[in-house]
């Protein structure tokens, strides 16, 4: 009975107007030694099962995210001529690179409450729950994590950068820098008619270090002692070889 009472709320729902079906252009980015940074592109369509709905025109917003971690921010002050650490907050989770892109101004495309809703944009992806009862701005520090952060490149924010054709056809390139942190980045794009969420749809980049870099970082992670061990013998061998060389000149 109840099977049948949830089959009938089912098909009474309306089905859904407008869906995204997106891909990227590459699922895997390998970090090497010479790895400069890298470019990917998101593109998709919308798909539809009726008419598009009266209101206003239909946006696009797409969203990289890398890893989220907890990020200790200190301030620095001047104390008898030495700069020092004075306040310390610690934030509870914040994405090593957020990128967000967009088919129009972010605050035009989406409203408020569907920021607050989804977290989209990047102060709303940043979690800082408790700061100490002596830092009374610590919304400072979470301001300050965003400016740095985004004058090293890790945090983007492209308005109007979202191709859309005839509202259904959309794409838009993401410039990945060269001091990306290794590990799942979660792609998100959203449809948004009226700055509210129509659909929204996921997607991973893997992004890994691969060759003697993933040995080497594996290595130090997973067996520290072989890694002090190999550190040790090539810091002895370079400076032996060196010695060598320094000693045959000289002759």
């Amino acid at each position: 009975m109840f099977r049948l009472i949830l089959l009938l709320v089912c098909l009474a729902l309306p089905a859904q107007a407008e869906t995204v079906v997106a891909g990227l252009s590459q699922k895997q980015v390998a970090i090497t030694a010479n790895f400069d940074g890298s470019d990917i592109l998101v593109y998709g369509a919308v798909k539809r099962n009726a008419p598009a709905p009266d209101g206003g025109p239909l946006h696009a917003i797409i969203a990289v995210s890398g890893p989220l971690d907890p990020v200790v921010v200190r301030r620095k002050a001047k104390r008898v001529g030495i700069w020092v650490n004075t306040d310390t907050v610690e934030i509870d989770a914040a994405p090593s690179f957020y990128a967000i892109a967009t088919s129009g101004p972010l605050t035009q495309v989406l409203s408020d409450t569907e920021d607050l809703r989804y977290k989209i944009s990047t102060e709303r992806m940043i979690r800082s729950i408790d700061a100490p009862q002596t830092v009374g701005d610590s919304q400072d520090f979470t301001e300050a994590l965003i400016r740095i952060r985004r004058n090293n490149g890790l945090y983007q924010l492209n308005e109007s950068s979202v191709t859309m054709t005839d509202e259904t056809l959309f794409s838009a390139s993401f410039a990945l820098p060269s001091n990306l942190t290794e590990g799942a980045y979660t792609t998100r794009i959203l449809l948004t008619r009226d700055g509210m969420v129509v659909d929204e749809y996921k997607a991973i980049l893997d992004v890994r270090k691969v060759g003697i870099e993933r040995f080497l970082y594996t290595l130090a992670h997973e067996q520290s002692f072989l890694y002090g061990l190999l550190s040790l013998t090539i810091a002895i061998l370079a400076g032996w070889g060196a010695s060598a060389i320094f000693t045959l000149f000289r002759k």
